[in-house]
C-alpha cells in the first residue's frame, strides 16, 4: 500500500525569528519513504538538520517577518495492515529495562507521575495481571473517560487535567494512558504523525496530525491508541518524545499569528510512482 502524506502551514511573523521544526518521516522508517520528502520553506530560507535526543529530523532556521509557509509532501509504503497485537507481551521488571528506556518511565511535562495520578493508577488497575491486558484496559478506561472536542482543545492541558475534565483531543487521550503506564511502571512514549482513514469510515472533520503511544513490552515497543481504541492501518511516524512537548510541528521564538493548516494522508494507487 502507497500512502500519499503531508502538510501545508502558514504563519504571519512580526519580525525575524528562530524556529525549530519537526515536519520530516522518522528516519526508522526512512527505507519506506517512495517519493523523497523535502520540507520546503516560502520563502526560502537556509537551513540546518539535526537530530534531537529522541532520534527525531529537526530542521532549524530563522525565518523572516511576514507570512511564512512550511510544506512537506511524500509518499510512503506500508504494509495495509492494522497495528500488531502481541496479547502475550509481558512485562519487564524496572531492574531488567534498558537503560534508553528508563526515561519514558519518568515525570514530563504534561504526565505527571509524581501527582495523585499514580494513587489512582495503582487503585484502578493495581489488581489486573500485568503486560499487554494492563495497557489494554488503561486504553478502555481513556476512550471511555475522555470525551473527544476539537473546540475544548487546550494546549497546555496535562494528564491530570485531562483526568479532571473529562474532556480533550488526540494527545489529552494519550497523556492520560501515558501516565497511567508510566505510574504502573511501564514504559510509554509519545508519538505523533500521520493516520488517514484508511479501513474505516471517513470523518467530516478537517484532517489534523494523530497522536498515539508506544509501551515497552517482551524487549520491544508496540503501538496503543486509547483515543481510537482499535487497531489501525496506515500509521506513518513522524517523531517521538516523552509527552507532545517534544514532538511539537514547529517551536518558535517569537511572536507569530497562525493563519492556515492542512494535513493530508491518503492511500494512492501503485502507477503513482510510474
Amino acid at each position: 500500500m502507497l500512502i500519499h502524506v503531508g502538510f501545508e502551514v502558514a504563519f504571519q511573523f512580526e519580525k525575524p525569528t528562530p524556529l525549530l521544526a519537526l515536519g520530516l518521516i522518522h528516519p526508522s522508517i526512512g527505507s519506506l519513504i517512495r517519493k523523497t520528502e523535502q520540507l520546503v520553506v516560502d520563502p526560502p530560507v537556509p537551513m540546518t538538520e539535526y537530530i534531537d535526543g529522541f532520534g527525531n529530523r529537526c530542521l532549524r532556521m530563522v525565518v523572516p517577518p511576514g507570512r511564512v509557509v512550511l510544506m512537506n509532501d511524500s509518499i510512503v509504503q506500508n504494509s495495509g495492515l492494522p497495528d500488531v497485537q502481541v496479547p502475550d507481551a509481558h512485562q519487564h521488571a524496572v531492574e531488567e529495562l534498558p537503560y534508553d528506556v528508563l526515561v519514558f518511565l519518568l515525570a514530563s511535562r504534561y504526565c505527571e507521575v509524581d501527582s495523585e495520578l499514580k494513587d489512582i493508577a495503582w487503585a484502578q488497575f493495581g489488581h489486573l495481571p500485568a503486560g499487554w491486558p494492563l495497557v489494554q484496559a488503561i486504553c478502555d478506561f481513556a476512550h471511555r473517560h475522555i470525551r473527544f472536542d476539537y473546540q475544548l482543545a487546550r494546549a497546555n492541558r496535562t494528564a491530570h487535567e485531562v483526568y479532571r475534565e473529562r474532556v480533550g483531543v488526540c494527545r489529552d487521550y494519550m497523556h492520560l494512558a501515558i501516565t497511567f503506564c508510566r505510574s504502573l511502571n511501564i514504559p510509554a512514549r509519545y508519538c505523533t504523525g500521520y493516520l488517514g482513514d484508511i479501513g474505516v469510515p471517513p470523518v467530516a472533520s478537517p484532517m489534523d496530525f494523530s497522536a498515539w503511544f508506544e509501551v515497552y513490552l517482551g524487549g520491544a515497543w508496540y503501538a496503543f491508541d486509547a483515543r481510537n481504541n482499535v487497531p489501525r492501518i496506515g500509521r506513518v511516524l513522524m517523531a517521538r518524545g516523552r509527552d507532545a512537548a517534544d514532538v511539537a510541528l514547529t517551536t518558535t521564538f517569537g511572536r507569530n499569528q497562525l493563519q492556515s493548516f492542512r494535513v493530508w494522508s491518503d492511500v494512492v494507487p501503485e502507477t503513482t510512482l510510474k
